[in-house]
């Protein structure tokens, strides 16, 4: 039998699920409401509860060539999770 190792979520580290190949990264977690909010290198964004995190095989990743890609440029007014 395979242990799976269970990677907690840090904000503003990338990761990949092992059964998908888009990278993304976590942009929020909330302890109270026990959620992570990731954005995906398109720009998606998905709140996950953190039962959810832990149930999917992910792995830390690189991130991409170009972070910034679809995300924008950096100079949004956006606080990362600041708090979080």
């Amino acid at each position: 039998m395979t242990m799976r190792m269970i990677t907690p979520p840090v904000v503003g580290r990338w990761y990949q699920r092992t059964d998908r190949p888009q990278p993304f990264h976590v942009v929020a977690t909330d302890p109270d409401s026990q959620t992570v909010d990731v954005e995906y290198f398109d720009g998606t964004v998905d709140e996950w509860p953190l039962s959810h995190w832990h149930g999917l095989d992910i792995e830390p990743s690189g991130a991409p060539p170009d972070p910034s890609g679809a995300l924008g440029d950096g100079t949004e007014d956006w606080d990362g999770g600041a708090g979080n």
